[in-house]
């Protein structure tokens, strides 16, 4: 059987508009959800929103690719870029990285795609690194670019990208699409054909999983005609045996309907997480500014700490030896601590004796 670029229809790959129109319209009317509540914050909460967001994309998108990324320094790195770092904190070069690639497809989403940019973010991404041979350039090795399975005893080749020689052309023709205007096509359904269509050709030796995931960011930002912030990597790498295997049944057919359909839900549920978030910061913002000058230096450490565990919070709810491990305080500190900020309602209080945990005290658990 032939992979999905040899068959003679290639690159047209065929889905249903129609079974996806109902989701198109959950998600513009999301993007205007979004847009309204943004313009009711601070300046300061839509900046820490942006660092959140695109931290969140680099830092599942590379975990996806089995790279672990720490947190604390990529978005030191982001805020760095976007001037608003205050801590001045060392940069780690694999963040740096990141930072740098994801800040520039944020700030030049509005820029038709290139060959040059692309070639700009993979050299953003491999910078300085001996083992990527094309930094900065498609691939030009000779052998086959296989996807193979990791067993030794059994390898199996899951796909076969087109050969090096016809990278460049393969290209051109995925730019002029990908810059094409089709008002009569969804955005979602874009977005997905983007990024499939991208992963086939596959042009770069290392970094195509994280540069085609950027694409999708690319193309939604275009379709809605601003910086689309959902970190959509993060529902990804949640679902990603279902992502491989939605990818890999397009290997040998260009009848996508099932990958699109996988997609666009991913998309959906992205903005849905992308919304809580934002609430999310809203609410420390608020419970900080209620609480200014209430707070002794471990209750803001500790605090802070259970915001910095995001929407989930700590498994199972705050301890008393959590608190006493982030604040290094004795118990009958740490018990007088959490009773008072149960009192001033920064917490709430669940359980007795040993099973005693905290929670934050945030409207609707912090949904909106």
């Amino acid at each position: 059987m032939r992979w999905n670029w040899e068959l003679p229809d290639w690159p047209k790959f065929v889905y249903y508009p129609h079974k996806i129109s109902q989701k198109e319209r959950q998600f513009l009317l999301g993007v205007g959800s979004e847009l309204a509540f943004l313009k009711s914050v601070a300046s300061q909460e839509y900046n820490q929103f942006v660092v959140e967001i695109l931290s969140v994309e680099g830092i599942e998108s590379s975990r996806i690719e089995g790279e672990i990324l720490d947190r604390e320094s990529l978005q030191s790195s982001i805020k760095q870029h976007f001037g608003i770092n205050t801590d001045h904190k060392q940069e780690a070069k694999k963040e740096s990285r990141m930072a740098k690639l994801i800040c520039n497809v944020y700030e030049t989403f509005d820029q038709p795609l290139t060959h040059e940019m692309l070639w700009q973010w993979h050299s953003n991404l491999f910078n300085e690194q001996p083992n990527i041979i094309d930094c900065g350039k498609y691939r030009s090795h000779l052998e086959p670019m296989q996807i193979i399975s990791n067993r030794y005893d059994s390898p199996k080749v899951f796909f076969e990208a087109p050969p090096s020689a016809k990278i460049y052309d393969e290209m051109s023709v995925f730019i002029d699409w990908f810059n094409s205007t089709s008002l009569s096509e969804p955005i979602l359904g874009r977005a997905a054909i983007a990024h499939v269509y991208f992963e086939s050709i596959h042009p770069f030796e290392d970094g195509n999983g994280r540069i085609g995931r950027l694409l999708v960011e690319k193309i939604l930002s275009q379709g809605v005609e601003r910086p689309i912030l959902i970190a959509v990597s993060k529902v990804l790498e949640k679902r990603k045996k279902e992502y491989y295997t939605a990818l890999e049944s397009c290997n040998r057919t260009l009848e996508v309907e099932y990958w699109v359909e996988f997609f666009t839900d991913v998309v959906l549920q992205a903005q849905g997480d992308s919304m809580s978030l934002l609430y999310f910061l809203i609410e420390k913002t608020k419970l900080f500014t209620m609480l200014s000058g209430q707070l002794n230096p471990r209750q803001e450490k500790v605090l802070l700490r259970m915001f910095e565990e995001g929407l989930t919070g700590f498994k199972g709810g705050l301890s008393a030896k959590n608190y006493i491990t982030i604040t290094k305080a004795s118990r009958a500190t740490a018990t007088r601590d959490l009773a008072d900020l149960v009192e001033k309602k920064a917490l709430v209080k669940n359980g007795e004796l040993r099973h005693t945990r905290y929670t934050l005290n945030l409207p609707n658990n912090g949904n909106p």
